[in-house]
């Protein structure tokens, strides 16, 4: 099976670039997206031979998480049952067979961080979720968490110490979520590999120089660990500041 994830930062833009044909070289059997910043009705995507599932943000043009499957789920749901997170779009869960399949968008801390008492919490409240949901079947998180969890995850570690993405706060939580059952794929097949990132800013031609952060994830219950056949990261797909990050898992 294979999942792609990525956070299109518009997805009406991206489908002005190059989605289309990315979408289809990439062949996954589920394809999942974040920050689509659309509303219902924006855009008429069809996608022969996959069901389509989208949750949006209250407030226009902003944030928002689909996905894409082969495969019918047994249930879809969206958000995480609690208020004051689920106006933004940000959580799409499909139960399948043997998995619960989790596309996240995990809130930015902001400058000056003036959201990084939300993030903690959304942090907490995200993880009892995903525990919840791994007590019934094993679980794969997708996205773009907002957080590069060591320093080999981001090029300039030091100038970025108490930077949204980068602070202490948030790095800890992603460690208690993998010390709570789960394995970042990514680093569990290429522990030292350096220069490996997801995400670069639009400026000083960052992504041109390779001047990224890891901040796509991959993350699964750590009884899928012995099914992990691949974990990728697509950084010749262009058309955000976002590229594509893979998972291969055998059957």
């Amino acid at each position: 099976m294979r999942f792609i994830s990525w956070n299109v930062n518009g997805l009406r833009a991206v489908l002005g670039k190059n989605f289309r044909e990315a979408f289809e070289a990439l062949d996954a059997d589920f394809f999942c997206l974040q920050e689509t910043k659309l509303q219902e009705g924006q855009v008429d995507l069809q996608l022969p031979g996959y069901y389509a599932y989208w949750n949006y943000a209250d407030k226009k043009g902003y944030s928002g998480t689909a996905v894409f499957c082969r495969r019918e789920p047994l249930h879809v749901t969206y958000g995480m049952g609690i208020d004051e997170h689920d106006h933004e779009g940000r959580v799409i869960t499909l139960e399948m067979d043997g998995f619960y399949l989790v596309c996240v968008y995990t809130p930015n801390s902001q400058d000056g961080l003036r959201r990084l008492d939300y993030r903690m919490a959304w942090e907490d409240d995200f993880l009892a979720y995903i525990k919840r949901l791994d007590a019934q079947k094993p679980v794969i998180v997708c996205g773009d968490l907002n957080v590069a969890h060591q320093e080999i995850d981001l090029k300039n570690p030091q100038t970025n110490r108490r930077n949204a993405g980068f602070t202490d706060e948030e790095r800890g939580k992603m460690s208690v979520l993998l010390d709570s059952g789960f394995v970042d794929t990514f680093r569990l097949l290429h522990p030292t590999e350096e220069g490996a990132y997801s995400w670069w800013s639009y400026r000083f031609r960052a992504r041109e120089k390779n001047v990224g952060w890891r901040i796509d994830y991959f993350i699964v219950s750590q009884r899928l660990a012995p099914q992990v056949a691949e974990a990728a990261i697509h950084a010749e797909v262009m058309g955000s500041d976002h590229c594509p990050v893979e998972l291969r898992l055998t059957e």
